[in-house]
């Protein structure tokens, strides 16, 4: 018999969310983890928020949406309040009842500093990494790694820095976003239209972090990966994972420089001691970080770096030495661990971040900031981290 539809639309629906989602949906786990760690942090929710006043979207709420932003490869926050919106499973996710209405993609706007300043995103992502540890998922071996993530602002809004913003001391603060001089005057107008974004011709003009700086992201440098490469305006993302299972103990977003990814290592070994009492025993790197110096740090925290060398270590008595000696003994002890089977085996479970940046990249996101400011993509960055966890960990160790 052929169905028809019904003309006449019920006035009333009465049904269960939780049986629209089917038992063996992948999301149940990260939802189960999730909300359980939420719960754990609500102490530190409530110090951000006053006692009066009106309610707030709940930030448990806001941070399992920006979960859904990364494991959905959402483009925007206004995009993802739609999906809201429409979609059941992601209102039964953030515990949103199909008749309230979905909050306005602004909220993340207005909460993103609260969030920061009470570090609520970062001590959900060390909750996760917390969770792994406790569940015995990481070894002693880590490796580290560091990746471009393009800026927000074009490279038309990187022009010349003022006079008067060169000729202040170290000590002042620059010109704001609006003040980096005067623009170039625009193409006339063409039938009442008025192009907001005139051509910008770089031909033969010499552009340099020094002389230059994005209107719009004026964090952001100009850097290229390597030689012939195109140089972009960019910050750096830099993450420490372990090598048994691949899980991301560390993450950190800085300025796009050659010593970036050294300084940023050393910085995330110091966060793992402090916040998870570990100290790895090895920790592989690429030959972006070979330098006698890095491995003098390494050794003093008693971690055995290994990292390829880029050409190999000098004599420290010879004449033509100009590096400290100290550094050149590193490199040379270095050279000597390079034989050993603990080395290769580090730089055959090293390559396993590149996975971890082809997620954050790919599928999180991650490749090119949404936002501008970089304490903003550091929280962008912590969020993809832990809903990166948050899927290994459905598979490594299920949450009941």
């Amino acid at each position: 018999m052929r169905g028809r539809t019904d003309e006449q639309p019920a006035l009333f629906h009465s049904f269960e969310v939780e049986d629209r989602i089917r038992a063996d949906h992948p999301r149940r786990d990260v939802k189960r983890r999730a909300d359980r760690i939420l719960a754990s942090l609500s102490a530190a929710f409530a110090k951000c928020y006053s006692r009066t006043g009106r309610p707030s979207v709940p930030p448990e709420r806001l941070l399992k949406a920006q979960l859904l932003l990364a494991l959905y490869s959402i483009r925007s926050e206004r995009q993802l309040c739609e999906r809201i919106d429409t979609d059941l499973l992601f209102r039964w996710f953030l515990d949103l009842q199909p008749s309230e209405e979905a909050f306005d993609h602004a909220v993340f706007s207005h909460n993103r500093k609260r969030l920061d300043d009470g570090g609520l995103a970062r001590a959900f992502f060390d909750a996760v990494v917390a969770e792994a540890f406790a569940a015995g998922l990481c070894s002693e071996h880590f490796s580290v790694d560091g990746t471009l993530i393009e800026s927000f602002a074009s490279a038309k809004s990187f022009r010349p820095i003022p006079e008067e913003a060169s000729e202040k001391t170290p000590g002042e603060s620059g010109p704001s976003a609006g003040d980096s001089g005067p623009s170039p005057a625009a193409p006339p107008d063409g039938n009442g239209f008025k192009p907001s974004n005139p051509e910008v011709d770089f031909h033969g003009e010499k552009r340099t972090n020094g002389t230059h700086r994005s209107r719009t992201d004026p964090e952001a440098k100009l850097y290229r990966k390597g030689l012939g490469k195109e140089a972009k305006l960019s910050h750096m993302g830099h993450a420490l994972n372990e090598n048994r299972n691949g899980l991301i103990v560390g993450i950190l977003a800085t300025e796009a420089s050659g010593t970036a990814e050294r300084t940023a290592a050393l910085e995330m070994v110091d966060e793992l001691g402090s916040e998870h009492r570990r100290k790895p025993k090895t920790l592989g790197a690429d030959e972006g970080y070979d330098g006698g110096e890095f491995y003098l740090e390494l050794e003093k925290r008693s971690v055995e770096p290994h990292v390829p060398l880029v050409k190999a270590p000098r004599d420290p008595e010879g004449v033509a030495c100009r590096k400290p000696k100290a550094g050149v003994e590193a490199r040379q002890r270095m050279k000597a661990r390079a034989g050993g089977d603990g080395y290769r085996l580090s730089q055959k479970c090293r390559k396993k971040i590149e996975e971890v940046f082809g997620w954050l990249k790919g599928v999180a996101g991650a490749g090119r900031s949404r936002l501008v400011g970089r304490w903003k993509l550091q929280q962008t960055l912590e969020l993809a981290a832990a809903a990166y966890n948050l899927v290994r960990l459905r598979k490594l160790a299920p949450a009941r």
